[in-house]
């Protein structure tokens, strides 16, 4: 992988996105329903794309709309649309399009208003809450956000009642009736934007003291104040910009946050690794700004523009390899949490790191390992099957400390919070600890590369099977299993993981770029690693080949 000569450098004005002709095309722009990259797709998170493309405009967000009423009616849906956004440009002008859509069918959302901004775990958390004192009324929600994609870029999610991701037969659903409606946006329900407002349906909602009121059920608030941390925020100009200084202010923390004001050219990051300014809070260029500030703090921490990631800094370590501190995480909560019952399962997707299995197995604890994606640790966090759920991609929840549901979409602001805890009650930060974890458990390295890959060749990819592959051995030892089924649920992985006793690596097909990606972890270190990652990118090659003929 090639880096660009901008990696971690302040952007350059060549690098900022025109904001002005972004939201023009997302008006000016109409896709082809019968162009495949321009028709609605979700995938792990929803609905992404650019207007510039043709692939996140108005009429997909009307569509998108008016399905998710359609779907709300036929399932009995009743309660509030908790409504949020992120700070992209895309992402105020979606939310005025699905008001307009929301308002004419008579739905009542609950939003936090023009020019505020809404994270998505705080959504979950609205969602959960409600549906505890109003079970005969749920509510469900909205995210329009991106993740950490670059500014050019929309998103649009859908969190059911359940309070996380919506799953497979629900985004099937909304997918199929969404592009129907786009070859036909007479469908679509509609009122002008500021009559919208005016209806008794569409309220301004505070999300912020709900949520932040709720925090000591969670994260032990007085040991962090008690302990006088200097801890850094940086809300890389997301949508929780506004939360760290009042959680601040509310427990008298010692939180000195950074980025706090909106920008959607998003200029104050650094330039990430392929030259593309992305608010990705685990990307060590991306961070670069806060790492130069690590000795000034005893924790730092970022969140994405959804505040659903989360990046920990710490002086002893820089940014952490997500992996790392969903390792020291699992250990500490583990450890801490008395009141989790003991059946309580520990949930990570199959390209998370596997020491985090050796820890919960030294913890008595048993591991659910599912496909990638988000949506499949929501129902177990609803039910309260799962005392934690991670993935590798620096998104994770866990339960309350006595043991009930928190969120069921990924939380970076619990995440950070704990960093900030475990460095508090135990005097090491999360990098210390979790090098303590690897003398016991082992030193796993462990990389992902994306590599380019067309419609078909991302369609032969899903389409592998335990047959592919004909060797008995990989990177030097005996192949132990083949999975192109998650261990934990059955789901299919979309792809196939290839494990040995001290290594694996897995394949999958990005859902929304022409991209795959290549999993690795080896126990045995650097060399075997890259052994691991050239015969894993042998066999998707001849994978690739053998389909053409």
């Amino acid at each position: 992988m090639s880096i660009s000569e901008y990696a971690g450098c302040a952007v350059p004005d060549s690098l900022l996105e025109d904001i002005p002709s972004l939201l023009d095309a997302y008006y000016s722009e109409h896709p082809d329903v019968d162009t495949p990259e321009q028709r609605v797709s979700f995938g792990t998170s929803g609905h992404r794309g650019t207007s510039r493309h043709a692939t996140f405009t108005e009429d997909h967000i009307l569509a998108i709309t008016q399905a998710i009423c359609e779907l709300r009616r036929q399932r009995g849906i009743q309660g509030p649309l908790f409504l949020g956004k992120d700070t992209h440009a895309l992402s105020r002008v979606a939310e005025r399009t699905a008001l307009e859509v929301l308002a004419a069918n008579d739905i009542e959302v609950r939003f936090a208003g023009e020019d505020a901004f809404t994270p998505t775990p705080v959504i979950s958390h609205a969602i959960l809450r409600w549906n505890q004192h109003h079970p005969d009324s749920e509510a469900d929600g909205i995210v329009v956000t991106p993740s950490h994609n670059p500014a050019s870029d929309g998103g649009f999610k859908y969190n059911p009642p359940s309070g996380g991701p919506a799953d497979a037969d629900i985004t099937r659903s909304i997918e199929t009736r969404a592009n129907d409606i786009l070859r036909d946006l007479g469908q679509v329900a509609r009122l002008p934007y500021a009559t919208a407002l005016t209806r008794e349906t569409i309220r301004i909602h505070d999300f912020v003291t709900p949520y932040v009121d709720a925090l000591p059920e969670v994260i032990d608030l007085d040991a962090i104040r008690r302990s006088e941390l200097r801890l850094g925020a940086d809300a890389l100009g997301g949508a929780g910009l506004a939360y760290w200084a009042v959680i601040a202010e509310r427990f008298g923390l010692d939180i000195t946050p950074f980025n706090t004001t909106p920008d959607p050219t998003f200029r104050f990051m650094r330039v990430d690794h392929d030259g593309k300014v992305r608010m990705d809070c685990s990307s060590p260029y991306a961070m670069a700004g806060l790492i130069e500030l690590k000795d000034r703090f005893d924790i730092a921490f970022g969140n994405d523009p959804d505040f659903d990631r989360h990046g920990i800094v710490t002086p002893t370590g820089g940014l952490m390899n997500p992996n790392h501190f969903l390792a020291a995480a699992v250990d500490y909560l583990l450890q801490t949490r008395q009141a989790w019952n003991p059946s309580l399962r520990v949930a990570k997707t199959v390209v998370t790191t596997a020491i985090i299995e050796r820890i919960a197995t030294a913890h008595g604890r048993q591991i659910l390992d599912v496909p990638v994606g988000f949506k499949w640790f929501a129902d177990g966090l609803l039910r309260e099957t799962l005392a934690f759920a991670g993935e590798e991609s620096a998104g994770a929840s866990f339960l309350t400390r006595c043991g009930t549901v928190w969120t069921t979409d990924k939380d970076g602001i619990i995440l950070a919070l704990l960093a900030a805890e475990m460095t508090a009650t135990t005097g090491e930060d999360p990098a210390v600890r979790y090098r303590r974890l690897t003398e016991r458990f082992g030193a796993p390295v462990y990389r992902r590369i994306d590599a380019p890959a067309d419609r078909r060749q991302k369609r032969v990819l899903q389409a592998l099977n335990a047959d592919t592959i004909t060797a008995r051995t990989l990177a030097g030892e005996a192949i132990v299993e083949v999975l192109t089924t998650a261990p934990g649920n059955g789901a299919p992985l979309g792809g196939l993981k290839v494990q040995t006793e001290n290594g694996w690596f897995a394949a999958r097909p990005s859902g929304t770029e022409n991209i795959y990606k290549l999993y690795a972890e080896s126990f045995r270190g650097t060399d075997h690693l890259d052994s691991l990652l050239a015969e894993a990118r042998q066999i998707v090659d001849q994978a690739f080949a053998a389909a053409t003929g």
